[in-house]
């Protein structure tokens, strides 16, 4: 079978579960809850293209959760959502679509590859899981117990034949609402298949909710730490860039690229806990296309790596070495460039600067140091698959 897109429908309210913006674009274990299955849809192998079905009027929110994103406005319900990101693709006429809602962020790969592999022999297949709690009817009062066997508590994604969800999509009665898509699917004779869903996929819908997805979360991480360190000369004619900052300066710091002795201490570091190289592993200094670069960018990339593994980044700290210029005036612009170019809060950066009480070449004003220490969490056994986002 040839093309695969993922849809992640995402245009709900969330208004259940409280707060000032809607659920999806919300923290959810450092980062919003959108950008955990964007990126677990967005670098499985098997899937080509990721679209995101939004509300209108939530552009501004989806770039600041996930960055630039295909996505599409979605409609007033998630069926109408559903249909308008099956008929935004139609024209690339996919083999195989996933339906995903955003408010189930934790997606095991597992189960995409399950999903995926029964398609070989019916047109949908859904992750459900068996019910075990004992089910009765009654409202105040407890009335007869429902027999539990064969009862599934199905999840998403929802794994379907394009061309045959989306004629269900089309099919269906006006007005009529559905809770899923493969029932639709159903309704027009389509054969759906379970495989095996994942307690991580429990939907996220009341305040509560968010604590017990972050607690299943903690559980499948490992926290990590590792160290950076970095030196460059100090001449004339130089800017000076340290943390992402301009400071003026009668010298600045040399270096195949901009020699922010600070970004390149704290990339190793994040480099490091990945056990991805360093620094010049990725960027090497004889490559002609980083001559002058933003180390920024460098600093992005390390962060990026450690999203495509599902790792989080808990804390960076940074400790400047150099007699002059004088970090204190500068800190806080330092530490907030940081915190930008990491996505992280202010209070997950430290940034710390010392002297070497004029001994050595950083006593001396020849050149500054920087070390830097970060932290991060990353899935137990690693990861790996290619990164689409």
């Amino acid at each position: 079978m040839s093309k695969t897109i993922a849809l992640i429908v995402a245009a709900g309210s969330g208004t259940r579960i409280g707060g000032t913006i809607p659920k999806q674009f919300a923290p959810l274990a450092g980062k919003p809850m959108l950008a955990h299955s964007v990126a677990t849809l967005g670098r499985h192998p098997a899937i080509d293209e990721l679209v995101v079905v939004i509300g209108a009027g939530q552009e501004a929110l989806l770039a600041e959760a996930v960055g630039a994103v295909r996505h599409v406005i979605g409609g007033a319900t998630r069926r109408d959502s559903a249909r308008r990101g099956l008929e935004a693709i139609a024209t690339e006429a996919p083999a195989r679509v996933l339906i995903h809602d955003a408010a189930r962020p934790f997606l095991p790969p597992a189960v995409i590859d399950r999903l995926l592999a029964a398609l070989d022999h019916a047109p949908g297949a859904i992750p459900a899981l068996p019910v075990a709690d004992t089910l009765a009817r009654g409202a105040e009062a407890l009335g007869d117990i429902v027999p539990r066997d064969g009862l599934w508590r199905v999840q998403t994604p929802q794994a379907f034949h394009f061309d045959a969800i989306l004629d269900a999509h089309r099919r269906w009665p006006a007005g009529e609402e559905a809770t899923d898509d493969a029932q639709m699917l159903r309704r027009f004779g389509g054969a759906v298949t379970l495989v095996e869903g994942d307690i991580m996929l429990d939907k996220v819908t009341y305040p509560a909710d968010i604590a017990a997805a972050e607690a299943r979360q903690a559980a499948t991480l490992i926290s990590r730490s590792a160290t950076g360190f970095d030196v460059h000369r100090l001449e004339a004619g130089e800017e000076l860039w340290l943390g992402g900052v301009l400071i003026p300066h009668d010298k600045g710091l040399s270096g195949h690229s901009d020699a922010d002795v600070a970004l390149h201490a704290l990339t190793d570091a994040l480099l490091g806990t990945t056990g991805e190289g360093d620094i010049g592993t990725h960027f090497p200094p004889s490559d002609p296309q980083w001559k002058g670069a933003a180390s920024g960018q460098f600093l992005q990339h390390a962060a990026h790596l450690i999203a495509a593994k599902g790792g989080v980044i808990d804390f960076v700290d940074l400790t400047i070495i150099c007699e002059a210029p004088k970090i204190g005036p500068h800190r806080a612009a330092i530490r907030a460039r940081i915190a930008e170019l990491l996505n992280l809060a202010p209070e997950q950066v430290s940034i710390k600067a010392t002297t070497t009480e004029r001994l050595g070449f950083t006593g001396r004003g020849e050149g500054i140091a920087a070390q830097a220490c970060a932290t991060v969490r990353l899935p137990i056994g690693g990861a790996s698959g290619k990164d689409h986002a």
